[in-house]
């Protein structure tokens, strides 16, 4: 026979329970990056059982031309989300999406995200709260080490408040001279069925925080491989040898497959040392240059 629960005791007090959340009073910027995405692995396959991101974005008042325009893109419902809160009166918000979705019968993706959902609101809450009672004067500043805030919004596509931080299927390693080559690796790699996502320091760094802190968060962090482009302008590059040694110490002995070293054109030097003992993507090499970008794309892709 079970117990009724016990009373609580004349010295204790009941555990408070959470603060009941107003979503149409959070806007929709609190939704990070994870949970933008999971929504686009939902929504961005076209399915005709169920409402994706056409239908979304049909609700959401978009016109024929807009949707023909965001079909192009790799992200479309990223896309529609990034756009909405500009042409929604008020602002759009967490709880309006909700409620669409709820309309359009996409229950599954309420269960599945409602969690991390809820847990998004409360953090940009929490965060909007505490700058709020942040004081007007900082008593000290301190510019020796950086704080983890200065390392949020280092990409155009981070949210500035924080609550998201874009994250990249590889960090391209490349000097400046080599930059035409990098553009062709974008259209190869990003605007072709691949649709992967580089982080290309010139295209998505935001200018104004130090080039290393910026590297090294983005190598560890936010980047699952890194693309070396080799040259004899690489071997010159001092920040081209602190993003290789860096991405080295993360995966001693390439273990983890993160460091791809690609060798574009001819070269008057020796091939880097440090870089002997791992396998390269060789585009100098006429026999295997039409496999070229599938074998880069498909080692990206590894999980």
């Amino acid at each position: 026979m079970a117990k009724a629960p016990a009373e609580p005791g004349p010295g204790s007090s009941p555990s408070p329970s959470p603060v009941p959340l107003d979503l149409h009073a959070v806007p929709l910027v609190a939704l990070n990056y994870g949970v933008r995405r999971r929504l686009g692995l939902y929504l961005n396959p076209r399915a005709a059982a169920a409402a994706d991101w056409t239908a979304l974005a049909e609700a959401l008042g978009c016109s024929f031309l807009e949707i023909r325009r965001l079909e192009g893109l790799p992200d479309p419902t990223a896309a529609l989300l990034e756009e909405w809160p500009g042409r929604c009166p008020g602002g759009a918000t967490v709880g309006q999406l909700l409620d669409v979705l709820r309309r359009l019968g996409r229950d599954d993706v309420l269960m599945d995200l409602s969690g991390s959902v809820e847990e998004d609101c409360r953090k940009y809450l929490q965060r909007k709260q505490e700058q709020a009672n942040q004081p007007l004067q900082v008593p000290a500043v301190d510019s020796s080490v950086p704080k983890t805030s200065e390392l949020m919004g280092i990409t155009i596509r981070d949210d500035p408040y924080g609550s998201g931080t874009e994250i990249f299927d590889a960090f391209i390693c490349y000097c400046q001279k080599d930059l035409q080559f990098v553009q062709e690796m974008i259209r190869e790699l990003e605007q072709t069925e691949f649709k992967l996502k580089l982080c290309v320091f010139d295209r998505d760094v935001l200018p104004g925080t130090c080039v290393w802190s910026i590297s090294g968060e983005l190598i560890e962090r936010r980047c699952r491989r890194m693309v070396v482009v080799i040259s004899d302008d690489y071997l010159e590059s001092d920040e081209c040898d602190f993003q290789t040694k860096f991405a080295l110490s993360l995966s001693p002995g390439a273990r983890s497959k993160r460091l791809i070293p690609v060798k574009y054109k001819s070269m008057k030097n020796e091939f880097p040392s440090i870089l002997r003992f791992i396998t390269i993507c060789d585009y100098t090499n006429p026999c295997t240059k039409k496999w070229f970008w599938t074998r880069l794309a498909k080692s990206l892709m590894l999980p």
